[in-house]
C-alpha cells in the first residue's frame, strides 16, 4: 500500500527479490573476487573489454537491448552507466536521460515519449531512469493523479511483455542504497563544487521522504517484477563493487561470441609534393598548459 492506495498483484507476477541472480547459468555459485591492491581497476578494464565484444555481437546479430537503471538518489546509477559507455561506440550504445516532460508530452500516452528512444536493430539503450518515474517520484511527490498511477501499474507489465514478445531484451536494475550511505554521499556532494549540481531540490526532498519512497519501491516491485522482465537488485553501498557486479551481471544476461577482428595493419602514409599553407595563418588555442 502506498499513500492509502492498494493494488492487487496479478497472477504470474512475482514479489520483490533481494537477490535475483545469485547463481551462474550452470547453477553454481559464482566465484567471489575480493577487491584491493588495484583489483578494481584491473577488473573494470577486463569487463570493459568484454563489453566491447558484447557490443560487436549486438551489432552483428541485430539485437535490440534495453537496460533500465533505477534506484535511490545518489545510489551510483550514473557512475555505472559511465563505466559501461566510456569504451563503447555511441552509435551502438546510447544513454537516455529524459528531463521534465513538456506540456505536449504531458498530454501524450504516458509511454509515448519513451517509445521513441527504444533501440533499433543492433543498438543498446541505457535508460538513466525510465518510465518508472511514475511509480516513484511522480507517485510520492504527487505529480500524477491516483488514476494515472493505477493505470501505470496495470499497464507497465503488459507494456514490457509486449517489448519482450517483439524480440527486445529488457533488463532492469534497481540500485539499493542504505540511508546512512546516502546521507554520506549527499554531504560529500555539498562539499564538492563539481558534484553540487547533482543535488536537486527533488533529491533533498527524497531524503525527507525516505519511508514513502521505500513503500513506493516495494509496491512497484510487487507489481512489475515479472517473469519476462524481472528486477535485478544491485547492492550499491560500495560504489566500486556495485559497478563491477552490475557490469558482470549485464554481460551474463546476453550470450555473445568474440567477434574481435584480425590484428589491424596500418597502411603506409602517402607522399607527394603538396605544400600546406603557413602555420601562421591558423588560429591556435593558447598553450597555457605545456609539457
Amino acid at each position: 500500500m502506498v499513500n492509502g492506495t492498494s493494488l492487487s498483484v496479478p497472477n504470474g507476477t512475482k514479489h520483490a527479490r533481494a537477490a535475483s541472480a545469485t547463481t551462474s547459468a550452470n547453477g553454481k555459485q559464482p566465484k567471489v573476487v575480493r577487491l584491493g591492491g588495484g583489483k578494481y581497476a584491473r577488473e573494470l578494464v577486463r569487463l570493459q573489454i568484454e563489453l566491447v565484444k558484447l557490443q560487436e555481437w549486438v551489432r552483428n546479430q541485430g539485437l535490440r537491448v534495453v537496460v533500465i537503471f533505477e534506484g535511490r538518489d545518489a545510489a551510483g546509477k550514473g557512475g555505472v552507466i559511465k563505466r559501461i559507455t566510456e569504451s563503447l561506440n555511441p552509435r551502438v550504445c546510447r544513454v537516455v536521460a529524459l528531463g521534465t516532460p513538456t506540456e505536449r508530452e504531458k498530454g501524450q500516452w504516458y509511454f509515448q515519449r519513451y517509445v521513441t528512444h527504444l533501440p533499433a536493430a543492433g543498438e543498446v539503450v541505457l535508460f538513466d531512469r525510465s518510465w518508472y518515474n511514475r511509480a516513484g517520484v511522480e507517485r510520492v511527490m504527487g505529480f500524477c493523479t491516483e488514476a494515472e498511477f493505477l493505470e501505470f501499474m496495470h499497464s507497465c507489465p503488459e507494456f514490457e511483455r509486449m517489448l519482450v514478445r517483439s524480440g527486445m531484451i529488457v533488463i532492469k536494475y534497481w540500485f539499493s542504497l542504505g540511508a546512512e550511505e546516502q546521507e554520506r554521499r549527499f554531504r560529500a556532494r555539498i562539499k564538492n563544487p563539481t558534484k553540487r549540481w547533482k543535488l536537486s531540490p527533488m533529491d533533498l526532498e527524497s531524503r525527507r521522504r525516505w519511508l514513502e519512497y521505500s513503500k513506493a519501491k516495494d509496491e512497484m516491485f510487487a507489481y512489475t517484477d515479472i517473469k519476462q522482465a524481472p528486477w535485478y537488485v544491485v547492492n550499491a553501498d560500495d560504489k566500486e563493487c556495485a559497478r563491477l557486479n552490475c557490469i558482470h551481471h549485464l554481460l551474463s544476461m546476453i550470450p555473445y561470441k568474440d567477434l574481435t577482428p584480425e590484428p589491424i595493419k596500418l597502411p603506409e602514409r602517402e607522399h607527394g609534393s603538396y605544400i600546406r599553407p603557413p602555420m601562421e595563418e591558423q588560429t591556435f588555442v593558447p598553450e597555457i598548459y605545456q609539457p
